[in-house]
């Protein structure tokens, strides 16, 4: 064996020396091969952050705090997102409407549109008569006086011819009085004028003139006309004949507010002064749809007051026909009726009219009311066909129910709807 292979034998060795040393210092010290490590002491479980405490109840604040937040900001931002929205669309619905009324007014010819007024004037003009009145005693409407002109001693107003034939339909308060009635046509002529009959409730008349040529004004149909129509009022304020103003009709119904419950105004703006009674108020058609009656104080303030034509038309009629006019008769004094009252009751909302006291008798006669069994504290809801959605409208359909006819009446009584027969009797004024 040469030198070179006996160092390559001493070589393993070492290394397999080596091996041994390095793996007896890894067994352990306990000296046995197959002893076990010692044991070392417990270390503690980790906690999930889930069941620390504390971190719960830090989740749980911020929870809270994120519900209060998200509460706090509904609260706040939500009505006013909606707010926002809302104005939003009302400022999108005006600019719309802005911008539509610009191009069709670029569209409108006002020759046309002053040319309506002037039509109305013509129309209705023919038709309208002044009347003077020698009379001993003031005329004095309701909210109007009337005085003599400075120009003349005589009490004046205006009337509209509504039938050929010659009958004019005017105030009462015009004609009240009078000893002697002249009447001034459209044309200039002036003919004597005859009272054939009157309604002071209504202060309506009708007067007649014998003369030929006349032109009827046509009647127009006054539960039609909506608030905010225009209106024409036509007559002769202070002695000014022909005088014609414009306005809308302000409000319907002001039974009550102004004269009485029966005559259950029109409210207007057009200028109406002393002399323009018993003239008529018209619409775009030149139709009357009222006579021009009342204002508030001895001039024109800004409001003015008409009894409708469907009102106007009724008793003309019956002067007509009868010479006077009689009215329906129950014999209630009604009165509006309010949220608590409806409720106790058992209706869904105010509406009719409540019966204050059922009047037994009256200058010897029985009331219906009383023989057909109305109660003090009875809430009238239907007239017949009629609704009374107030105490004034039980006033203006039993008015106009022709006595002697038989009536259903429906009303609310202890919570229960009753339906109670009443025979209607003349009314005696």
């Amino acid at each position: 064996m040469d030198r070179s292979e006996m160092n390559d034998d001493r070589t393993d060795e070492g290394r397999t020396d080596e091996s041994a040393v390095a793996q007896r210092e890894s067994l352990p010290e306990s000296g046995s091969l197959y002893a076990l490590p010692p044991a070392s002491s417990p270390q503690p479980r980790p906690i999930p952050p889930a069941e620390d405490p504390a971190v719960r109840t830090t989740s749980s604040m911020a929870w809270l705090v994120g519900l209060l937040a998200f509460i706090l900001l509904t609260t706040h931002l939500v009505p006013s997102i909606v707010e926002r929205v809302r104005y939003a669309w009302i400022r999108g619905r005006q600019r719309a409407e802005y911008e539509s009324a610009g191009d069709a007014l670029q569209r409108v010819r006002f020759d046309d549109f002053s040319r309506a007024f002037q039509l109305v004037s013509q129309r209705v003009g023919p038709s309208v008569v002044h009347i003077s009145c020698d009379s001993k005693t003031p005329i004095v409407g309701p909210g109007i006086q009337l005085r003599p002109m400075p120009f003349r001693q005589a009490d004046q107003g205006s009337g509209v011819i509504v039938d050929a034939a010659g009958f004019i339909v005017t105030n009462y308060h015009v004609v009240a009085h009078a000893s002697k009635i002249e009447v001034r046509l459209s044309d200039g002529r002036a003919v004597p004028g005859e009272l054939i009959g009157q309604d002071p409730p209504t202060d309506l008349a009708v007067i007649k003139v014998d003369a030929t040529g006349l032109i009827a004004a046509e009647w127009g149909d006054s539960d039609e006309l909506r608030v905010g129509s225009p209106v024409w009022a036509v007559g002769s304020p202070f002695g000014l004949e022909n005088s014609i103003t414009f306005g809308i009709l302000s409000a319907k119904h002001r039974a009550g507010k102004i004269g009485n419950y029966y005559q259950d105004f029109l409210q207007t703006d057009a200028a109406v002064n002393p002399g323009n009674s018993g003239g008529p108020l018209v619409d775009v058609r030149g139709k009357v749809v009222g006579i021009n009656t009342a204002i508030v104080g001895d001039a024109y303030q800004g409001v003015s007051f008409a009894v409708p034509s469907r009102v106007a038309q009724r008793i003309y009629r019956e002067i007509l026909e009868r010479g006077s006019v009689t009215r329906g008769w129950l014999g209630v004094i009604p009165a509006d009726v309010t949220a608590k009252q409806a409720r106790e009751a058992g209706m869904d909302q105010p509406e009719g009219a409540r019966v204050v006291e059922v009047v037994s008798e009256y200058r010897g006669a029985v009331s219906p009311a009383y023989r057909a069994g109305l109660r003090n504290g009875d809430i009238i809801v239907r007239w017949g066909e009629h609704p009374v959605k107030t105490s004034s409208d039980l006033f203006h359909v039993v008015a106009a129910t022709r006595p002697g006819t038989q009536v259903d009446v429906t009303l609310w009584r202890s919570g229960r709807k009753l339906t109670l027969p009443v025979l209607v009797e003349a009314r005696q004024d």
